[in-house]
């Protein structure tokens, strides 16, 4: 990943602090966007050469444009952007208010689009790549995740448009679906050990995924050049939970 230069949303912890390191120990420069900004000076001190933060609600446009121009201030050029970041609330369909909608469509859908407009003249430039991320709950129709799985599935709708019409600019377009062990799926793992047990026994290789060795990894592939004839793609780094047709 040298010579790359990557914005990562939700860049500060979990799978998108994972991305964010390993894309940095890879030889990447790094912009993390996040809301905590504590965890994002964090991640920036562990190689201040590499990584850089940026405190900023992703759902707001010009948050995206600044993101963008520091950036290529501080690194030079943007060759990658991840859209990571997604806030929503776990409910039953018809508990879900407007409020529980909002937060998951801004957050995920709108940021993801936020993100990608403001970085297309970049990644214009230089020919980059974006990675989005899905679902399995999604495409699997997770009971109690009504606003997250419809915000991945247009967040995936949006990747296919885009991966046609930004082709002819050399920009790729694909999306992962990750199944992670994150800090938060831990303490539901410590809460509710049957039921982390019985998701995990519908997964064919037995676990689920460790951000920084199953899934970081497959983000780096996609923006690097050893993908170069992927585009469109959605990606399952979920051992084999869901399998594509």
């Amino acid at each position: 990943m040298r010579n790359h230069v990557v914005i990562v949303t939700g860049g500060a912890a979990g799978i998108g602090g994972a991305i964010t390191t390993e894309l940095a120990s890879r030889g990447a420069h790094v912009l993390a966007v996040d809301l905590d900004a504590e965890a994002g000076q964090a991640i920036a001190a562990t190689d201040p050469d590499r990584i850089a933060f940026m405190e900023g609600d992703i759902s707001k446009e010009d948050v995206a444009r600044e993101a963008v121009k520091m950036a290529v201030d501080r690194f030079g050029k943007l060759t990658g952007l991840v859209n990571n970041a997604h806030a929503s609330r776990q409910k039953p369909l018809l508990d879900h208010t407007a409020e529980d909608w909002a937060l998951s469509f801004d957050t995920g859908f709108r940021g993801t689009l936020n993100f990608m407009k403001a970085a297309h003249p970049e990644l214009l430039k230089t020919k980059g790549a974006i990675v989005n991320f899905g679902s399995g709950a999604a495409l699997n129709g997770q009971p109690n995740q009504a606003a997250y799985a419809a915000a991945k599935e247009a967040i995936r709708g949006l990747s296919r448009v885009a991966a046609n019409e930004w082709a002819e600019d050399g920009i790729r377009v694909n999306i992962v679906c990750p199944l992670a062990l994150t800090e938060g799926v831990v303490k539901w793992k410590e809460d509710h050990p049957d039921q982390y047990d019985e998701v995990a026994a519908k997964v064919p290789l037995g676990r689920l995924g460790d951000p920084q060795k199953d899934v970081a990894p497959v983000v780096a592939f996609l923006l690097g050049d050893d993908s170069r004839y992927m585009t469109g793609q959605t990606v399952m780094a979920d051992g084999g939970g869901t399998m594509l047709r």
